[in-house]
Formats: structure tokens, C-alpha cells, sequence
């Protein structure tokens, strides 16, 4: 099977390079030539556009930053849909707007061409690996022709139900996360400030039930300083952006998130938008006027 791939960013360059050590045949474009070149140099051919990928593959797989992006490259000139044949498959794996998702799945049914939405949890260490958790909206007979290639770049890969709903439970994740990150930041700050070493915290309660995946990535990046983004800020502030919007155009209130929303925004005027979010603590570090690190409480 020929396999496209379009956009190699932080979490597409290692799936794209997933695929190629699972022996698939790959064709990749990204609109950085570093990037391609580093897919060249271990087995996958260079496609020229989005049409040409498309035009040369019977699984197309994008992997880009939002919703314009996705239209853009799928709908727009030169896109997938101009070169994709009837009978080939879209995989969208970006995280957008579950709306969006069906208005590219719509156009590309014209030309015959099938389409899920696929996007993933886990950031950039389970997308090295392979054992990112993978969501997917869609027809089931189109996800288990799937499924195989999906669990070259994934631990599991669920189907959530129609087209949209890959991205409607990739929302719902992130919404978790979030709130997650914000709860272990109030509760490292709290702990330093009153003279607990968040260290100990950390291994106290981690067996807990207030123990996360969330908690085990992220405090031990909190507690030596580290936000070297595995996903960025302004990531996860265009997610809650999905989010809040999906939440308000089907009348459910998410008032949590709007709050943590405001927290990253908050950093990102303070230029760290480009952080890891486990630097969502630096918010609460700012307020209580202390810095969470191993010992460092007094």
C-alpha cells in the first residue's frame, strides 16, 4: 500500500517515520524541506504538493496545526482532493473542529474519496514510540481497512462513531488534561508555599487516586523546570478554542475550561506560548510569588 503523508511537524515526522520502519511504502510532504529530507534520507519519496501525494497513494494522512490548515490542504488549490482518487482514503489525524471534520468529509464524498478523523493523545514521547492513543470518527468498514496502519503509530486505536467524532472525544481528552495540569499546579504551588517539598508530594500521592498519566509526564518535568515542549501552549489554547466553541454551539457550559483558557492566554502574553503546558504552572508560580522545584521548599 501506497501511503501519504502530509505535514511533518512535532508529532508528524516521528508517525510519518513510524510507517517507514513498518515498511510502508511512504510519499511526504511538508512545506519545510528539512523536515522531507529527513523522511528522504530513511526510505519515503518526496511528494511535490498535496495533489501529488494524494495522486500517488490510496491512503492519505494529514497531520497539521488546525482547521484553515487541514481546508487548505485538502480543499484548496493544489490540494487532496485534486488529486485523490475515488475509492482512496483521508485520514485526518490534526486536531480541528469536529464541524470542520465533516465539511472536509462532505467535499471529499463528491469525488468518491472516504475520509475519518483520526486525531491523537500522547505528545511527541508516544508519537516517537508508537503508542499514541489514537481517536476515530468514521464509517467502521473504513476504520478496520485501517486499523492495521493506525497501530504502526498508536497503542490503541478506537472508532467514537460518525465522522466529527474523533475530534469531539480528541476535545473532550483535552479538556482533561488541561484541567489536570491546572490541578496538580494549584497543588505543587500550595505545597511549596507552605513548606512541603512538591517532590515528596509528587511520590506520595501518585498511587493514589489522585494519580494521572497526566501527573507522571508532567510533574517531573515541573519539578526540574523543564517546559521543552512536548505540547506546546498555544497547541493546547487552540484545542480549548475548539473546545469552547463546539461547547457553545451545542449549549453546554465548560466553565473550567474557560477559566484554564484565560490561564494560557495569560502566558502566552508573557511570551511562552511555545512552552511545554506542564508551564501552565507558572501561572500559580507568578500569583503565589514561589517557584516549584525538587527541595524547594523552606
Amino acid at each position: 500500500m501506497n501511503i501519504g503523508f502530509i505535514g511533518l511537524g512535532i508529532m508528524g515526522k516521528p508517525m510519518a517515520k513510524n510507517l517507514v520502519k513498518a515498511g510502508y511504502t511512504l510519499i511526504v510532504y511538508d512545506i519545510l524541506d528539512a523536515s522531507v529530507k529527513e523522511l528522504v534520507a530513511i526510505g519515503a519519496a518526496q511528494g511535490a504538493s498535496p495533489k501529488d501525494v494524494a495522486s500517488r497513494s490510496e491512503l492519505i494522512i494529514t497531520m497539521l496545526p488546525n482547521s484553515p490548515h487541514v481546508k487548505q490542504a485538502v480543499l484548496g488549490k493544489d490540494g487532496v482532493i485534486e488529486g485523490a482518487r475515488p475509492g482512496s482514503i483521508l485520514v485526518d489525524m490534526s486536531s480541528i473542529a469536529p464541524l470542520a471534520s465533516r465539511e472536509v468529509a462532505a467535499e471529499l464524498a463528491k469525488n468518491r474519496v472516504e475520509m475519518l478523523d483520526a486525531p491523537v493523545s500522547g505528545g511527541e514521547p508516544k508519537a516517537v514510540d508508537g503508542t499514541l492513543a489514537i481517536m476515530v470518527g468514521g464509517k467502521e468498514a473504513i476504520f478496520e481497512q485501517v486499523k492495521p496502519v493506525l497501530l504502526k503509530m498508536g497503542a490503541s486505536a478506537v472508532l467514537c462513531g460518525d465522522i466529527g467524532a474523533g475530534n469531539v472525544t480528541k476535545l473532550s481528552n483535552q479538556i482533561i488534561v488541561a484541567l489536570n495540569i491546572a490541578a496538580m499546579s494549584e497543588a505543587f504551588v500550595l505545597a511549596t508555599k507552605a513548606g512541603v517539598d512538591p517532590e515528596r508530594v509528587f511520590n506520595a500521592i501518585k498511587g493514589g487516586l489522585a494519580g494521572s498519566t497526566v501527573l507522571n509526564a508532567k510533574a517531573p518535568m515541573v519539578l526540574e523546570g523543564n517546559y521543552k515542549p512536548g505540547f506546546r501552549i498555544e497547541l493546547h489554547i487552540k484545542d480549548l478554542q475548539n473546545a469552547l466553541d463546539t461547547a457553545h454551539e451545542t449549549s453546554v457550559p465548560i466553565p473550567l475550561t474557560s477559566q484554564v483558557m484565560e490561564m494560557m492566554q495569560a502566558l502566552k502574553v508573557d511570551g511562552k506560548q511555545g512552552e511545554d503546558h506542564a508551564g501552565l504552572i507558572q501561572f500559580y508560580e507568578k500569583m503565589a510569588g514561589v517557584k516549584v522545584r525538587k527541595g524547594s521548599a523552606k
